[in-house]
């Protein structure tokens, strides 16, 4: 029987190797992690993440070919292939500092692989890494190897959060890289040979191991891109009284561009986006690129002037001033069908309106209160490293309440603003919201939810991103 190991037990390494379990009933499958709270989690009815599917998934399979366990040595020492899917956090000093990853957790993952390896291994590179790391794996382990052989591959994710389990089961491709060596053919047919179980063999993309590295950054890196790129066209759309929507509607039929990814919003989030983009600025400057790094960071520009350009609408809109002001925050995760909080755009528009002493009632569906208060608390890049190596949450934000629905957080609000695209936001009872919150009541429709008409028959004054604006308004100029 193959014997699969995945070191780290996050949103990639549960979910994909709960579906290589499921889809290969074959193969036995542990996952292991350090952290016993999360395996914890992982053996109970309550997993440590939410992701539509992934519920069902697991509890087919765990106890079967499925297993979870904090014993790492152990389960890297039976494998056949190490899949490891540790954090790569942005490092925050020292060489690359706000640029490039921190391999701190790779390094430490591939040394103890080979310390405790008797046999043959295929190891496997699932998280997001630099180019180049493949080579620096290699060589930790080959110097290390005490005559044991070591075949590296790169199988990067492309998963989305919200529909992951959807696109384990159906994945548009599956990206393997390794050396064009014999052994490194083998390595590669081998891994193939598993998601040939489920994935048709044309959906199977093999090249080498530095292409499949820079297919992953290069494919996020596009991804944001239109993100930014409508995003930009919101800003001129207000300035002109066009319409973001019905813009991007009318570029979306174009074939060649195709409708998705051209949603407006207060920005991107999420923890590849940004990270992988800053990765991809700093390999092309030590590369001596430096004009293919600043048309990359531009991307990373426009999603935060997006953010900054939402809170100064909001604090223009109420008179120059939120200063002890109750504002309703509806969704804090960065995109609905997820809990994930990582580089929300939630984060830096609460710390903005927190910065004018706004007082915050938070609502979200599917993120406690303890993460919300974390994530107002940290620093920059400390949501990337391992739970129990994150700063201990200090006191938290004293004006920040987490309430449980969506009319606690808005009553005796001076304004809502919506920053989650859950689906509940667009059937809530607006005017039960209206005639509990404070007048003039407004709404700061972050992501194109409501029915920007209606609440204004209500008696909002509605901003909605990349519409027309209300005459109130462009009274009030948002000043940057």
């Amino acid at each position: 029987m193959v014997k699969i190991c995945c070191i780290g037990a996050g949103y990639v390494g549960g979910p994909t190797m709960a579906v290589i379990a499921l889809k290969c009933p074959d193969i036995e499958v542990a996952v292991v992690d350090i952290s016993v709270g999360r395996i914890n989690a992982w053996n109970s009815d309550q997993l440590p993440i939410y992701e539509p599917g992934l519920d069902e998934v697991v509890k087919q399979c765990r106890g079967k070919n499925l297993f979870f366990s904090t014993d790492v040595e152990k389960h890297v020492s039976e494998a056949d292939i190490v899949f490891v899917s540790v954090n790569t956090p942005t490092k925050t000093q020292g060489l690359g500092a706000g640029k490039a990853a921190d391999l701190t957790y790779w390094e430490s993952a591939a040394r103890m692989i080979a310390d405790v390896s008797k046999s043959d291994k295929i190891v496997v590179e699932k998280s997001t890494v630099p180019v180049k790391t493949a080579e620096a794996i290699e060589k930790i382990l080959t110097h290390n190897s005490k005559g044991i052989n070591f075949q590296i591959l790169s199988n990067p994710e492309f998963l989305a959060e919200g529909t992951a389990i959807q696109d384990l089961f159906n994945p548009d491709r599956v990206l393997i890289g390794g050396r064009e060596t014999p052994g490194g053919q083998k390595a590669i047919q081998a891994l193939r040979d598993v998601y040939a179980h489920w994935v048709p063999v044309d959906r199977i993309i093999c090249t080498n191991l530095w292409s499949a590295e820079l297919s992953k950054l290069a494919a996020n890196a596009f991804l944001a891109q239109r993100i930014s790129s409508v995003n930009a066209m919101s800003a001129l759309c207000e300035a002109t009284g066009a319409d973001v929507t019905e813009v991007s509607h009318a570029v979306g039929k174009d074939t060649r561009i195709g409708p998705k990814f051209l949603n407006a919003s207060v920005g991107f989030g999420g923890s590849c986006f940004q990270k992988d983009i800053l990765n991809l600025v700093y390999i092309c400057e030590c590369n001596g690129l430096p004009e293919v790094a600043n048309y990359w960071k531009q991307v990373i520009k426009v999603n935060d002037y997006q953010k900054t350009r939402f809170v100064n609408r909001v604090v223009s809109s109420m008179f120059n001033t939120v200063s002890g002001k109750k504002i309703a925050i509806l969704g804090f995760a960065f995109k609905k069908d997820t809990g994930d909080t990582r580089e929300t755009p939630a984060i830096d528009v609460c710390k903005g309106l927190l910065g004018d002493k706004a007082h915050l009632s938070i609502y979200d569906p599917q993120v406690s209160g303890e993460q919300i208060q974390r994530d107002l608390a940290m620093k920059k890049f400390d949501w990337d490293h391992p739970i129990h190596l994150q700063p201990l949450s200090p006191t938290s934000v004293k004006q920040v309440s987490v309430v449980w629905d969506a009319y606690t957080a808005t009553k005796d609000a001076h304004g809502v603003c919506i920053l989650t695209e859950w689906d509940e936001f667009k059937s809530l009872d607006y005017k039960k919201i209206y005639d509990n919150m404070q007048k003039p009541a407004f709404v700061f429709d972050g992501r194109n939810v409501v029915d920007a008409e209606k609440l204004r028959e209500i008696g909002f004054i509605v901003y909605s991103i990349g519409k027309p604006l209300d005459a109130w308004l462009k009274d009030m100029p948002a000043v940057a």
